[in-house]
């Protein structure tokens, strides 16, 4: 039988932990690009592709916050925290993981 190198498994989980930290990342600009995206008017143009492809990715995370997280009355709009409140949570998950990283 081969022999093991010695901290191999810690250089497996770092690089487990890396690449979860980087799918967090992406899903975090996603989460961006559907904020922006949200300012804009429907077009029925590229734009509302994108909107629809990027609400597709984040739609699922978002779906179970608002129903938990009612929108904030502001005046007469109605403004919705879930992407907040994603944001914060995939913040402290990935400090935790870094932090996993490191030992």
């Amino acid at each position: 039988s081969a022999a093991v190198p010695s901290g191999s498994g810690s250089a497996e989980r770092n690089s487990m932990i890396a690449l979860i930290d980087n799918l967090l990342t992406v899903f975090l600009i996603l989460i961006f690009a559907r904020i922006i995206l949200s300012w804009f008017p429907p077009s029925g143009g590229v734009i509302d592709q994108i909107r629809e492809l990027v609400g597709r990715a984040t739609d699922w995370a978002m779906e179970p916050l608002r129903k938990v997280i009612p929108p904030v009355r502001v005046g007469s709009m109605a403004l919705d925290l879930s992407p907040l409140i994603l944001i914060i949570g995939i913040q402290i998950l990935q400090g935790f993981l870094r932090g996993m990283g490191r030992v």
